[in-house]
Parts: structure tokens; C-alpha cells; sequence
């Protein structure tokens, strides 16, 4: 579409490279995003779990934490602002070592999900009392300020809003992202580095995490916005890389089992009603201290009231968020909450929220689509396996 249709929009620093490469754009979260190019989101998916796709994610909120008490001089850098953090989060950040990045959630008073988000720690020493933050586009807005409005006096929030966010997804990124930024390769699953970018003069620092929401291998990279086209092309021109929408994003990270906020996660759902209780921490379960504890550990004890599951639907046409689920008796025991054809997978998946009773896997369901029941089986997640990097 023309650049006039998204002059009420915001526009990542990639955005004139998306049209030139012949992007269909679409509003997503306020940004002109693309949502496909013109080799379609099925080979797009397709080419991603089979080499590498380069996919814009600048629309994510970034933000560096400093703790304020370290500036003033006090001892302890990494303690106060961990500390800081766990009042309103329920993952283990003290633990958190250095280089390492983790996956926890912004809670509600009464334990919802605000938004679910990414916290890394630097591994250089001289960086210590600080924080690197990446939280969903959707929510930034909101979550800077909560964080501003509970933590005012103990952080100080630098939002970047002069760095892209660039992320390479499939089995090839490894090996085209260490071509362009020696030592990436040698990072695990879930770490974070800054490195200088060589092919900028005097370098450009940016920062490296081998996280990836596709359920593959991969890394996000965030680069200053005036590099950020630069390093597109650079990673574009590599044999394995092609460029992916946010179609694709969506398919890869449904066969993953992975949740999409304000559809799998919203403040009306607990992480443990979410199937993430893996986002609380060990120590964290004990001691509380985090908003809406009393639900979480309770749920946690007791067992929640409805969970997140996996669906298999039978034949070929799939569910869509929203689609009723019935016991086969024919009582409403949930909804789908994200729902499509999973390309890997070769046939449809969906996820969504049912009565803990009926959460078992095997479980015989009926989704309703287009107003007829569709038979449906409560299946394992991921749909297709993960394939990230641990060393």
C-alpha cells in the first residue's frame, strides 16, 4: 500500500527498505508493519524452519534499567535492582547471571498478566546495577509507566527509542549472524551480550540475544536506529536469510505452543492458569512477595480453575481465536484463543482455555466453527519441536 495510507502511523526505521522489498503493510499495535512480502507467509514460515528469516520486530518496547541506589553509592549493584524488579514480577531476577536473559510477566494486584516481557543482565562489570527490557509493542506505553509510577525511586528507565530491534529466526542464523558480528555464535539459549558492530566506523554497539519466539534457533539484535537499515541489507544479502511478516511470526510461534499477548495472556489470567509457571520463580513461590501472590500460590497448590491447552483439530480446517469449545456432550468448557494452519505441523493447531478437568491430553473435545462442531483432541505443546541452542 502507499506511504500515505500510514501517515497516522508509526513507522520503524525499516520501513521504507519493507516497501521496497514489496511488503503488504498492515497496523499492528499502532506501527505500519508487514504483515507478508510477496513470496506469501507460507513459504515465508517455510523457509524460516528451514533456514533463516529476518523479521522486524522495532515496534517491541526496549528500555535500559539503572538502579538509583547504586548511583547514589551504594553497595550491591545487581541485589538493588533485582530487588526493585521482583516487587512487581514473580521470576527469580537476584539469580539472574551475568549475560543471562529471562522470561517473566508484569502482574496485576490481583495476579493477571500485564504483559509478558524479557529481562536481561549485562556481562560486563562495569555494567552492573543495570537492566536491559523488552516488552510487547502493544503494552510499552503501559508498562514504562507502571514501572515509573512503583519503581521512580530506586530505577531510573532509559526508553531507547533511538534502537531498532532486528531478529533472525531458523537453523541458518547462527552461522549468518557470526558473519557479521564475530563471537554471536558462541552465545546459548538465553543470553545477552553487547558486541561493537564492525562495519560501521568506530563501531556500533549493539546488543545480542539468542533468545527467539519461533520455537527455532535465533537471535534479536538491537542496533541504533541509523544502523538499523544498514544491518537489514547486510543480513538480507546472506544466500540463507529472506524476509518474514508478522503472518509467518504468528504461524511459527503457534507451533511452538508460544503465547501472543492480549490473545493467550491478558490481565484476566494468571501465568499458572497460562501454562507458564515456569515465569515464578523456585523461591519466589515460598516467599511471595510479588503482586497478586496469594492467587498465584494458591493456584499453584490447588491447581487452577482453567488452563491453557493445546488442540489438535481433526481434518483440515482450522480454529480460530474466539471459536466456542464444547465437552463432546455438548457443554461450553472454554474458547480458542489463537487458532490456524500450521504449516510445519501440516495441518491446523490451536490453543486456548478450558476447565481444568478437561485439560488432561487425549482429552476428545468439540470446537465450534462456522457454527458446526469440529471433533478436536487437548494435545501436547509444542506442536512442533523447539530447536534452540544450549551449548
Amino acid at each position: 500500500m502507499p506511504n500515505q495510507d500510514y501517515n497516522e502511523l508509526k513507522k520503524t526505521p525499516l520501513y521504507d527498505l519493507h516497501l521496497s522489498l514489496g511488503a503488504k503493510m498492515v497496523e499492528f499495535a499502532g506501527y505500519a508493519m508487514p504483515v507478508q512480502y510477496p513470496a506469501g507467509i507460507l513459504k515465508e514460515h517455510l523457509h524460516t524452519r528451514e533456514k533463516a528469516g529476518l523479521f522486524d520486530v522495532s515496534h517491541m518496547g526496549q528500555a535500559f534499567l539503572h538502579s538509583l541506589e547504586v548511583e547514589r553509592g551504594a553497595p550491591g549493584a545487581h541485589e538493588a535492582i533485582a530487588a526493585a524488579l521482583e516487587t512487581l514480577m514473580p521470576g527469580e531476577i537476584s539469580k539472574l547471571k551475568k549475560g543471562a536473559a529471562r522470561y517473566t510477566v508484569l502482574l496485576s494486584e490481583a495476579g493477571g498478566v500485564l504483559d509478558d516481557l524479557m529481562v536481561s543482565r549485562p556481562l560486563r562489570d562495569d555494567l552492573q546495577g543495570m537492566m536491559f527490557l523488552v516488552v510487547n509493542a502493544a503494552r510499552k506505553k503501559e508498562d514504562f509507566a507502571l514501572i515509573q509510577q512503583k519503581l521512580g525511586d530506586r530505577v531510573r528507565l532509559d526508553i531507547a527509542h533511538d534502537r531498532a530491534l532486528l531478529a533472525v529466526q531458523g537453523p541458518k542464523a547462527a552461522a549468518v549472524v557470526s558473519r557479521l558480528i564475530p563471537g554471536a555464535a558462541e552465545q546459548t539459549f538465553m543470553t545477552m551480550r553487547g558486541y561493537s558492530w564492525p562495519a560501521v566506523d568506530n563501531g556500533a554497539y549493539v546488543v545480542v540475544s539468542r533468545l527467539g519466539y519461533t520455537g527455532e534457533d535465533g537471535f534479536e539484535i538491537s542496533v541504533p536506529n541509523s544502523h538499523a537499515e544498514l544491518l537489514a541489507k547486510a543480513l538480507l544479502a546472506a544466500p540463507e536469510v529472506e524476509p518474514v511478516g508478522l503472518g509467518a511470526r504468528d504461524s511459527l510461534r503457534l507451533e511452538a505452543g508460544l503465547c501472543l499477548y492480549g490473545h493467550d495472556l491478558s490481565p484476566e489470567t494468571s501465568p499458572i492458569e497460562g501454562n507458564i509457571a515456569f515465569a515464578v520463580g523456585k523461591r519466589r513461590r515460598d516467599e511471595g512477595g510479588f503482586p497478586g501472590a496469594e492467587r498465584i500460590q494458591r493456584e499453584l497448590i490447588e491447581g487452577p480453575k482453567r488452563l491453557r491447552i493445546g488442540l489438535k483439530p481433526e481434518g483440515r480446517a482450522p480454529a480460530r481465536e474466539g471459536a466456542e469449545i464444547q465437552s463432546v456432550d455438548g457443554k461450553k468448557i472454554g474458547e480458542v484463543t489463537s487458532g490456524g494452519f500450521g504449516p510445519s505441523a501440516g495441518a491446523p493447531v490451536a490453543m486456548g482455555y478450558v476447565e481444568a478437568g478437561f485439560s488432561k491430553t487425549g482429552t476428545q473435545v468439540n470446537l465450534i466453527v462456522r457454527g458446526k462442531p469440529l471433533p478436536a483432541t487437548v494435545a501436547d505443546m509444542p506442536f512442533v519441536p523447539h530447536r534452540y541452542y544450549r551449548g
